[in-house]
C-alpha cells in the first residue's frame, strides 16, 4: 500500500502547478493517464499478479483521482491567494489537503482491487504519513523547478514618452545630456546642459513650446529653467536667484516670482 501511495501522490501533486499560476486540468489528466498506463504495464509495486485489464483500471482510477484532487486544491489555493508570499507554507498546506482524501481513496481502491481487509488505525496513520511525506517532496520539487509567473510590463512601461522636440535642435554631443536652462542671447538661445552649452537660432517662446511637458518654467524674460535643475534659492537683497546644478546662477524677475512661489519653487 505504501508503494501505491507514493505513485498516486506524485501524480496528484504534479498535476497541481501552483507555482505556474494557472493550473491545467488537461495537463494533469494526460500525465495521470500516461503514468497509470506505465504503472499497469510494468506491474509496479506488486500489482503484476493481477491481470492486465483490471490492473490498468486500478492504476487509472487511482491516478485520475489524484490528478483531480491536485487540480482542485491548486485552483482553490490560487484563487485564495493569501499564501503566495510564503511558498513554503503554501506548499505544505497543499500537500496536507491532498494527502487527507487521497489516503482514503487509495485504501478503498486497494481493498476493491486486491481484496483483503482494511488496515488497522496504526496502518492508516502510517499510510497517511507516507502520502503526506511524498506529497510534500513532490510539491517542493514543483516549486523549485517551475519559474514563477511574472506579469508582463504594461505598454506604458515598454514605451517611455519621447524626448522633447527641442532637444533635436542641439548638437549630437548635447542631445542626451540633462537640460538645465535656456538663456536668450540676442536672436539666439544659449542652451545650458550638464555636458556643456551651445547656441540655437530660435525664439524663446518657440523653444518653450517644443519642450513638450518637460517640468520647468520661465523665471525671467531671458531665462527658462528646468525644475529639477534647481539646487538652491537665494532671496537676499530683494532679489531672487536660482542656483542650478553646476553652479549656474539664474535671476527670477518680480513678475515671475508669484507664479513660481505658487508652484512651490521656493519651498
Amino acid at each position: 500500500m505504501a508503494g501505491s501511495l507514493r505513485e498516486v501522490t506524485g501524480d496528484a501533486v504534479g498535476a497541481s502547478p501552483v507555482a505556474r499560476g494557472r493550473p491545467s486540468a488537461r495537463r494533469g489528466l494526460v500525465i495521470a493517464t500516461v503514468a497509470g498506463g506505465f504503472m499497469a504495464l510494468i506491474g509496479a509495486l506488486g500489482s503484476g499478479q493481477v491481470p492486465l485489464l483490471p490492473r490498468l483500471a486500478y492504476w487509472l482510477a487511482v491516478m485520475w483521482s489524484g490528478a483531480a484532487l491536485g487540480h482542485g486544491v491548486s485552483v482553490g489555493m490560487r484563487n485564495w491567494g493569501r499564501l503566495q508570499a510564503w511558498p513554503l507554507v503554501e506548499g505544505a498546506l497543499i500537500a496536507l489537503v491532498i494527502a487527507l482524501p487521497l489516503t482514503t481513496i487509495v485504501i478503498v481502491a486497494n481493498h476493491l482491487a486486491f481484496g483483503g481487509g482494511f488496515p488497522s488505525p496504526a496502518g492508516m496513520a502510517g499510510a497517511f504519513l507516507t502520502v503526506l511525506l511524498i506529497s510534500g517532496l513532490i510539491t517542493a520539487l514543483n516549486y523549485t523547478t517551475t519559474p514563477p509567473v511574472v506579469p508582463l510590463p504594461s505598454a506604458q512601461a515598454e514605451a517611455p514618452p519621447p524626448p522633447p522636440r527641442f532637444l533635436d535642435r542641439l548638437p549630437l554631443r548635447l542631445r542626451h545630456a540633462r537640460l538645465l536652462a535656456i538663456e536668450a542671447e540676442d536672436h539666439y538661445l544659449r542652451v545650458h546642459t550638464d555636458a556643456g552649452s551651445d547656441l540655437v537660432l530660435l525664439r524663446m517662446v518657440d523653444a518653450i513650446a517644443e519642450l513638450d511637458g518637460l517640468a520647468g518654467a520661465r523665471t525671467h524674460r531671458s531665462w527658462w529653467v528646468a525644475r529639477d535643475a534647481v539646487v538652491s534659492v537665494d532671496s537676499g537683497g530683494g532679489r531672487t536667484t536660482l542656483t542650478l546644478a553646476g553652479g549656474l546662477a539664474v535671476p527670477v524677475s518680480r513678475g515671475a516670482r508669484p507664479e513660481l512661489a505658487a508652484q512651490g519653487w521656493f519651498a
